[in-house]
Order: structure tokens, then C-alpha cells, then sequence
């Protein structure tokens, strides 16, 4: 995509930093920014954009975590784009870096095979389009934990709930039962009526049976169950006070709400199979009998569907993941859901095997679109809209990475800016430097920029071109004409402020 002279440019750019004493400063660039309601990933959890603040930590395209060092807001109107991919959504001004794979029109690049030989990089959301291929990080952040404390003491007059261990061993039992929480545990708490339940189907015999020899081994608790056979359900209750608050305090309470505690999103990948097992069991379903087999998970928690997705990129599990609207059928009122889907060949046979269910079907197909890398999964982009907007927009300024995860996107969180200093004597130019932000041809061409009107007259400098500054490195890629364009606009500007000083100055 560069020649050898941008690299050059980009990786020992000249005349780089902020210059003590110049006589005269410009800055030009994109600000890039997000709707208030975009929701990013920090620590543990996805957030609105508009509800971050500085110092939170915040995950970025690379899967480390980093602080927010500052958050900016501005009044915007403009077009907004909107993607969409397998993993979600997002809404961004068009200036907006994504990192992503942008595929050449050559028939060759529907295969996977070449669109892996190429190179991913820090694109304009303008610029990219369907088909292209956007890279989300698979965590690789590892602790594990043998015990879990249960730092729950009993209520003053609690007379009836037997005392249970201070701390349990967090193993495959546990990490089920947590699972069977997730999607059919409910937590009563009231004055002197505080237990777990779970609701199931009559059916389900084998989670019944589970829940009850792991409640009696861990906790040394027994359960009461209830089958009630008009509605086919058969209710699990673990009556003790202690124990259901400490569930109400990892998981939340109401189906709505239900979210998984950070220790156990960080655990190793095997101890969260038994985890993915419970949830899948409880409230998931795999039908290999279908023509194009697949997998699903349904709930009605946002935060729950975004973590088990996570979980499943770490099991490298290509998800889909969809929002079904609220709804009422046959007088019934249906809530908003968030429907996980695994339909690609491979990744099935690795849920099955999770599952314990033997893989039969051919039906299914191989995955052409998305794929994994040891560090990323790559996934196409579905769909683009555009529309007018008027309103507040946010960014943030991240530490380190200057870089951020939204639900389906990893996104810079900066656009193309750039600063230039000058020192001028008789009008010439004697030094010049830059500072910016930006991708590697807005690195090189500022690097360029200043190499080239170094020595020069400001009549001489006011006529270099975006031309010019493309000639000199080689050559741009056509989408990245733009930064030698915002290179010359910034020496162009620093020109006519000098100009304009000395006007005022006499």
C-alpha cells in the first residue's frame, strides 16, 4: 500500500515535536467523534459514551486496558455513519478512524485465503465499505482464582439459614450452577423470605439433578423442588439468605440486569467452558437437524449478551448477535431481547464439544466471511447507512493505545490533526516542525511538509501542493490523498496567520 519512502517518513519522520518560541503556530483536523449513546467497553462492562469519565479504564483495539486521560464533547451537524457487522452497531461522524482490512475489487479477495494476506490498518469510516473487514481483539487477559470468599454475613436475626463455608472452591460444579443462574435463577429478597430459584422445564431433569447434588457438595445445602405440570415447569429453591444475597451481589438481580462479575470473565478458558456450559444449558438450545445448523442464547440483559459473546470470541466461537424489538404475541408482552447465534461449521463443533453434544450434522457451513488470528476476529461489515444529524457528539482521549472497543468496532480516538511550528526570518522559512495524530500517511506527509519548505520563501512554500508532497514520497494509496492535502493545508494556514500578525504588528 506505501512505498518504501512513506514507511521511511512514517517510522523516522524529520522535524518532529513541539518547537520552543516559534512565531508562528497552526493547527488543522478532523475532530472524530461519537453519538452520546454509543455504548464502549470499559471496566467490566459496556457504557455510554456520554457516561465516562476521565481516569476510567477503558479497553482498546489491542485487548489491553488503559485509562481515559480526557473526554471531550462538541455540537455537530453533519451526515453519521452507520455499520453494522455480526457483533453489533455503531454511529460515528465520517472522520472517524476504524481498524480494519480494505478489500481490493479483485474476485480473488472473496476468499479467505487472500484477504488474509492483507494488512490491517487505521481507516476513515468514509472510505470503507460493505464487505470490508473490521478486527475485534480476543482477550487474552488471564487470572485464574482456585476460591471464591463468601463475604456475606448473616442478618441479625437470622435464625433460619444454615451457616455455609467462608469460601468455596471455584471449579466446573460452581461455574455451572453460576451458569444456570444467569439464565434461570431468579433471587427473592424480602424480610425473612431471601432464597435462589430456578426455573425450568419439567424436562429438564439432568440441571435439576445438577443443581441439587452441587448445592448439597459446596454449600452443604439441600433444595426443594416443586414440578408444576400444567405449565411443564419445575421450580429449584436454595433457601438461605447468606448465599442469595452473595448471588444477588456477583450477578445482580432480574433478568434485565443480570451481568458477569469481572474475576470470572478473566478466568482461563477452560474453567469458563463450564460456565458457557450452564448458561447454554439453561437457557440455549443447538439444532443440527436443521438445513444450515446452528446454535442459539436468548436473554433480555444487554450487559449479559455482550459478555457471552466475549466469552465466545475467547473460545475463538464466531458469533452473531441480533436485538429483537419488544413485541406482543397471542396477548403476551415480549420485552427487548439480544439473540446470540453460532452457525459457522467449526464453531459449532467447538460449542457442541462445551456442551457434551456429539456433532452429526454436515448441514452447517464453513465460516468464508470471518475468521480468527491468534490476537483478532475478523468480520465483515453488513451493512451502511447514512443520515443527517444534529446534536451532541463525544470522544475520548485514551492512554497509551489512543484507541477504544466499542460493542463491534475497534476505533482511534483520534482523527487527523496536525500542528505545525515555524521560525521566520526575512521570510524565510528557517525551521519548521509537527506534531500529530493520525495514521501513517498524515505522519509522513507531515514529516514531508516540513523537509520541503524548510529554506523556502513564503511565496515559494504557499505554492507546494498536495501534488507535490505525493510526488516526493512515491506515492499515496487514491484514499489517502487527503493527508497530504491536510499537510499543505496546515502550512498554508501558519503562512497566513504570519501574514495577518505582521499586518496587525505594523
Amino acid at each position: 500500500m506505501y512505498t518504501k519512502k512513506v514507511i521511511d517518513h512514517f517510522q523516522k519522520p524529520k522535524n518532529m515535536g513541539k518547537m520552543k518560541n516559534p512565531d508562528i503556530v497552526s493547527e488543522v483536523g478532523n475532530p472524530t467523534c461519537l453519538l452520546p449513546s454509543e455504548k464502549v467497553f470499559l471496566n467490566p462492562e459496556f457504557t455510554a459514551i456520554k457516561n465516562t469519565d476521565k481516569k476510567d479504564l477503558i479497553f482498546s483495539h489491542d485487548a489491553s486496558r488503559n485509562k481515559i486521560i480526557g473526554k471531550s464533547s462538541r455540537n455537530y451537524k453533519g451526515k453519521i455513519i452507520e455499520f453494522k457487522n455480526a457483533l453489533g452497531k455503531i454511529s460515528l461522524t465520517p472522520e472517524h478512524l476504524i481498524y480494519a482490512l480494505k478489500l481490493p475489487k479483485h474476485s480473488k479477495y472473496f476468499r479467505i485465503k487472500h484477504k488474509q494476506e492483507l494488512i490491517p490498518a487505521w481507516y476513515h469510516a468514509e472510505y470503507l465499505k460493505k464487505r470490508d473487514v473490521v478486527l475485534y481483539p480476543i482477550s487474552k487477559e488471564v487470572r485464574d482464582i482456585k476460591y471464591i470468599e463468601i463475604d456475606i454475613s448473616k442478618k441479625k436475626f437470622d435464625f433460619k439459614s444454615i451457616d455455609i463455608p467462608k469460601k468455596v472452591k471455584l471449579n466446573s460444579e460452581l461455574l455451572r450452577l453460576f451458569g444456570y443462574f444467569l439464565s434461570e435463577g431468579n433471587i427473592q429478597d424480602k424480610p425473612s423470605k431471601t432464597y435462589i430459584s430456578f426455573s425450568l422445564n419439567i424436562k429438564e431433569e439432568d440441571i435439576v439433578e445438577d443443581i441439587k447434588k452441587t448445592s448439597k457438595r459446596l454449600f452443604g445445602l439441600d433444595v426443594k423442588i416443586k414440578e408444576i405440570p400444567e405449565r411443564k415447569v419445575v421450580r429449584v429453591f436454595i433457601y438461605n439468605a447468606q448465599l442469595a444475597r452473595f448471588f444477588k451481589q456477583l450477578f445482580g438481580n432480574g433478568a434485565e440486569h443480570k451481568k458477569i462479575p469481572d474475576f470470572i470473565m478473566t478466568l482461563p478458558l477452560g474453567k469458563q467452558k463450564s460456565l458457557i456450559k450452564g448458561f447454554w444449558k439453561g437457557d440455549g438450545y443447538i439444532n443440527l437437524d436443521r438445513i444450515g445448523s446452528r446454535a442459539g442464547y436468548a436473554t433480555i440483559s444487554y450487559h449479559l449478551a455482550q459478555q457471552i459473546k466475549l466469552l465466545l470470541i475467547r473460545q475463538k466461537i464466531i458469533p452473531s448477535i441480533y436485538e429483537e424489538k419488544e413485541k406482543e404475541v397471542n396477548g403476551v408482552k415480549h420485552k427487548k431481547a439480544y439473540r446470540i447465534h453460532v452457525g459457522h461449521r467449526d464453531s459449532l463443533k467447538k460449542l457442541c464439544k462445551i456442551l457434551g453434544i456429539k456433532y452429526y450434522s454436515n448441514s452447517s457451513y464453513k465460516a468464508t466471511i470471518s475468521w480468527f488470528d491468534n490476537k483478532f476476529l475478523y468480520t465483515p461489515i453488513t451493512k451502511i447507512s447514512k443520515r443527517n444529524y444534529k446534536g451532541k457528539v463525544y470522544n475520548l482521549e485514551v492512554e497509551n493505545t489512543h484507541s477504544f472497543l466499542s460493542e463491534a468496532f475497534a476505533l482511534h480516538n483520534c482523527g487527523d490533526t496536525m500542528r505545525l511550528y515555524l521560525k521566520i526570518k526575512d521570510n524565510i522559512i528557517k525551521d519548521i516542525s509537527f506534531e500529530t495524530m493520525g495514521c501513517v500517511a498524515v505522519i509522513s506527509t507531515s514529516s514531508m511538509i516540513t523537509e520541503m519548505a524548510k529554506g523556502k520563501t513564503l511565496d515559494q512554500a504557499m505554492k507546494i501542493s498536495y501534488n507535490d508532497v505525493a510526488e516526493e514520497l512515491g506515492k499515496l494509496p487514491p484514499i489517502k490523498m487527503h493527508c497530504a492535502g491536510l499537510a499543505v493545508e496546515a502550512l498554508q494556514k501558519a503562512i497566513k496567520n504570519y501574514g495577518c500578525s505582521k499586518t496587525k504588528t505594523h
